[in-house]
């Protein structure tokens, strides 16, 4: 019988003697990004603000950790901890207090004892790809400026690329902070901020737990628990009629489906982004305008109208006639976005003009403008979550199609417009969304491109072309550099990469890799391409700014 430890650990605990954490080269890389990272400091940034104490919980970790030995394989959890790592290391060389300093290194690194012959030791250790890496660039006192100044061919993974960008996102963000805010930050990180830390000494029982954690059985959800006190409150006559009704729904969602419903719908009453437990929020900001005594009001007024629009939403199964086709080719398009952030609008409208197609059909459209622009501009959730609660808000009070907040500033277009005009390909999110748009504006279909089961996005221009081909004789290495990775040299193709065609000259690529077996291209922005007798610069340029004016039209980015 293998011993198990579980147990509300404090970060400032976490980080000390107690723990020596250790990343096993068969875990994958370290990948947050902006989003993620940012998400902790707001949510951080949030418990600070609390007029109480309460705890803050940042999750949980699963180690192989033998008890009283601080040696800990990660097995869940590598991302948190490395990000807190980096959080850590930028609050330390911002701060100029000699003492707070280096009670901040303490976290990252366990400091040497000389009498003991013990030497520094880091609290992380990296996969060994990055480990070196991260020792010198973040958990070496007074790294951070040397590591936000690295340039991108310095970084030999994506791992480390990750680092240096989390790096810049937060020092941009902590640093304009007060002195007496990021010490603050600090300390209610240390002393009130917990992980759950699951530990056994065994690798097979610490990966059992790890799968039970994340994937195995049917937890109650919050949606159950709201079940029971909706159903509940409802006069026992009616009882069982309400609660057939509310199970109907959840068939017809599905049980994720259903429990989505519920935190878009908090959204749409709070206009705000979530900063506790849904299990919470959502007792506090709408069941309790129904309880008690309104039990069955919210089933017929909330759950059953928003669920039916809900299930339009992800299905997209209006009547093709009506009017109601346009609707269902806007919120196909949406819900290739990589964010549901923009559900909460939609669904709101979509529960208020149920009967009005041509509303929703302009109201989806201005919705997919401001989300594009988003998406395109990489701004992360927490301001993106503003801006919708922000149109929710005038939606409210009767603003309609025009609400201020579809509105870009400016700014917001000359930042829409600069991304797409560079390297889009780089930008992994963005640029399977922005091509299938194209695709749907060049053929004049809207919504065909969605339908296939897969879509890779391919370069014409190879992005490492071989010496001896006529890619080499038509680029100069500038014009390669300039054009590789923008619109003008991009297509769409409905098959896996490969890295070998991917290198053919022109003629053997439009014949043998952008066509099908029947000679046809699948998507128009490919047909575009077999229209091209060569692929030259001057051809990739005009491509490109026909392109770009296509989605400049599209979008009103002017």
């Amino acid at each position: 019988m293998k011993l198990l430890d579980a147990g509300e650990v404090q970060v400032g605990k976490v980080f000390s003697a107690e723990y020596d954490f250790t990343i096993p080269d068969y875990q994958r890389p370290y990948a947050w990004g902006k989003d993620q990272t940012l998400q902790l400091l707001d949510d951080l940034k949030d418990a600070l603000a609390s007029t109480n104490d309460e705890p803050y919980f940042l999750g949980s970790i699963v180690l192989v950790k033998k008890k009283g030995n601080p040696a800990a394989e990660v097995i869940d959890g590598q991302q948190r901890l490395t990000t807190l790592t980096i959080l850590c290391a930028v609050l330390r060389d911002l701060t100029e207090n000699a003492a707070l300093r280096a009670d901040i290194h303490k976290f990252i690194e366990e400091p040497e004892v000389v009498w003991d012959d013990k030497p520094a030791r880091p609290r992380l250790r990296l996969r060994a790809r990055d480990a070196a890496f991260f020792r010198d660039h973040v958990q070496t006192d007074g790294a951070i400026a040397g590591l936000i100044a690295l340039p991108t061919q310095a970084l030999g993974t994506d791992a480390q690329k990750a680092i240096r960008d989390n790096a810049i996102h937060l020092h941009d963000a902590l640093a304009q902070w007060s002195d007496d805010e990021r010490t603050a930050l600090f300390k209610m990180l240390g002393g009130r901020t917990y992980l759950v830390v699951v530990s056994t000494p065994d690798l097979t029982s610490a990966f059992r737990i790890f799968s039970v954690m994340n994937s195995r059985g049917l937890p109650l959800t919050a949606p159950d628990i709201f079940k029971s006190m909706i159903i509940g409150d409802i006069p026992e006559a009616d009882r069982s009629s309400y609660a057939n009704k509310w199970e109907q729904e959840e068939q017809d969602l599905g049980r994720d489906g259903f429990a989505e419903l519920f935190g878009h719908v908090r959204m749409i009453y709070a206009k705000e982004r979530a900063r506790k437990e849904l299990l919470q929020e959502f007792d506090e900001q709408v069941l309790s305008g129904y309880l008690p005594g309104k039990g069955k009001a919210f089933v017929d007024d909330v759950l059953i109208p928003y669920s039916d629009a809900y299930e339009h939403l992800i299905t997209q199964n209006l009547p093709a006639t009506g009017g109601w086709g346009a609707v269902n080719n806007w919120l196909a398009r949406l819900t290739q976005l990589d964010n549901n952030d923009w559900r909460p609008p939609a669904l709101w409208a979509m529960r208020h003009h149920a009967s009005d197609p041509a509303f929703l059909t302009e109201f989806l459209r201005r919705l997919e403008r401001l989300a594009a622009s988003l998406l395109i501009r990489r701004t992360y959730s927490t301001p993106r979550t503003t801006r919708y609660g922000d149109l929710l808000k005038q939606l409210e009070v009767g603003e309609g199609l025009h609400a201020s907040a579809f509105e870009l500033t400016g700014e917001e277009i000359e930042a829409t417009r600069s991304r797409l005009d560079g390297d889009i390909y780089l930008v992994n999110p963005v640029r399977k969304y922005v091509l299938l748009r194209l695709d749907e504006l060049l053929a004049n279909q809207p919504g065909v491109s969605y339908q296939h089961k897969m879509i890779t996005v391919e370069h014409v221009l190879p992005q490492n072309p071989k010496a001896d081909s006529e890619w080499v004789a038509s680029f100069t290495e500038e014009e390669r550099a300039k054009w590789t990775h923008k619109l003008g040299n991009l297509a769409l193709l409905n098959r896996a990469k490969n890295s070998e065609a991917q290198r053919y000259d022109f003629d053997k690529k439009k014949a043998k890799y952008f066509t099908t077996a029947n000679g046809v291209a699948i998507f128009a922005l490919t047909t575009q391409v077999l229209g091209q007798d060569a692929w030259t610069p001057s051809v990739v340029q005009a491509r490109h700014e026909e392109l770009l004016g296509r989605l400049v039209k599209e979008w009103e980015l002017i």
